[in-house]
């Protein structure tokens, strides 16, 4: 039978994150091992009232950063009797379920380059959580730095973006989404074409709809906001049209490579000016790819970077209104293959196209007074294209 410090301790353990913590943590390291614990190198943590448009915005936010992985739905991973009563009535799920559950997808191949994590956290304890996580992370990236295990221990990088919008809109949205769907589902039973929709009762009923909200502004809201001076924080106003959000959620992620890159990688490319637009294509790989130049051929990617600034860039300037360039060189880092790739991955974080052709000649080196004959030497030039979004002066007088 249960006694009553029993009871008393379980609650304490409940609302305690660093037990709940250690005692997931423990469990991961049992079944895994420690080697095995790669959680993904970007995390968005994407949080927002009800009716907010964390699911209609999922997509736009994944093509904005380069995911091509899906995104981890946390209300979705949780479909315990248990969890869905507690749904269904607008309440929260238990921390500890949440954080078992969560931890376990994170670990995922799909996600070891980045994942969003829809609709965490919700409350005080899941975001201390998350900050023991991230030391966790940052613990096992300098255990591993100098391994071989190195490339799945990156140093990680946390957003945290929260779309908000006030109660009526979030009370009309989930009404309005539950006629949608109830529509639907009606359809497919009369039909028999297509798939039901899950329909949450909270959609159906204003109470419960302003109950969910209300949930969300007490619990949800401030634990979100205390994530401000610890992560990198968008707050996205979702009030308005779909097309208005989108432009909001491009220009809460405008690239930055400071929060991206290892510190001591940035240092290196820092002073190499950042263009209007940069380029994200394949971001993740990027990030990864300079991060290792800088960690395995450090000497080689100093040289291709004090070429970039002291040679390119001066000429680059000078023709920052046309956005576009080429420049002939003979500098022998570039005989490796692998400086021309650190350069043109180095031109493309900081925002440029860079197009490199390989030129080999014959130029003379001696001649024979006798014989007349003309001794060669090869001469290799590089010719590297350059272009980039110029000013928009004089463009239109045409």
């Amino acid at each position: 039978m249960e006694t009553v410090s029993d009871k008393a301790l379980a609650d304490i353990e409940i609302k305690d994150a660093t037990v709940i913590f250690n005692d997931v943590w423990r469990s991961l390291e049992e079944e895994f091992g420690l080697e095995k614990l790669t959680f993904p190198k970007e995390i968005i943590l994407l949080g927002g009232a009800p009716g907010a448009g964390k699911g209609t915005n999922t997509g736009f936010i994944m093509k904005a950063r380069g995911f091509t992985c899906p995104p981890i739905v946390v209300s979705s991973l949780l479909d315990s009797p248990k969890a869905k009563a507690l749904k269904d009535n607008g309440m929260l799920v238990g921390d500890r379920e949440v954080m078992t559950i969560l931890f376990r997808r994170m670990l995922r191949p799909e996600f070891r380059d980045g994942a969003i994590l829809d609709g965490f956290p919700r409350s005080e304890v899941q975001v201390e959580c998350m900050k023991l996580l991230v030391e966790k992370m940052n613990e096992l990236h300098t255990k591993f730095k100098n391994t071989e295990h190195n490339v799945s221990f990156r140093r990680p990088t946390i957003h945290v973006m929260v779309l908000f919008v006030d109660e009526k809109t979030s009370v009309e949205r989930q009404l309005f989404r539950g006629r949608q769907i109830e529509a639907h589902n009606e359809e497919v039973r009369q039909t028999g074409l297509g798939e039901l929709q899950e329909l949450r009762k909270t959609d159906l009923d204003v109470d419960a709809a302003k109950r969910r909200y209300r949930v969300f502004k007490e619990s949800t809201w401030d634990a979100l906001q205390s994530l401000r001076e610890v992560f990198f924080y968008h707050l996205i106003n979702a009030q308005g049209s779909i097309e208005e959000v989108e432009r909001n959620i491009v220009s809460e992620l405008t690239y930055q490579s400071s929060l991206e890159l290892d510190p001591d990688t940035y240092q290196l490319i820092r002073d190499i000016p950042v263009a209007h637009e940069i380029v994200t294509h394949a971001r993740q790989e990027l990030v990864r790819r300079l991060d290792g130049y800088a960690r395995d051929h450090r000497p080689q990617f100093e040289k291709v970077v004090q070429l970039i600034n002291e040679r390119f860039m001066p000429i680059i300037i000078r023709h920052a209104i046309s956005g576009r360039t080429v420049i002939n060189n003979e500098d022998e880092v570039l005989n490796d293959p692998l400086a021309l790739a650190m350069m043109i991955d180095i031109f493309s974080d900081r925002g440029y196209h860079a197009v490199i052709d390989k030129q080999v000649s014959e130029v003379p080196k001696s001649v024979n007074l006798e014989t007349g004959t003309i001794e060669f030497r090869p001469k290799t030039t590089y010719r590297i294209r350059i272009y980039f979004e110029g000013s928009e002066i004089r463009r239109g007088d045409r």
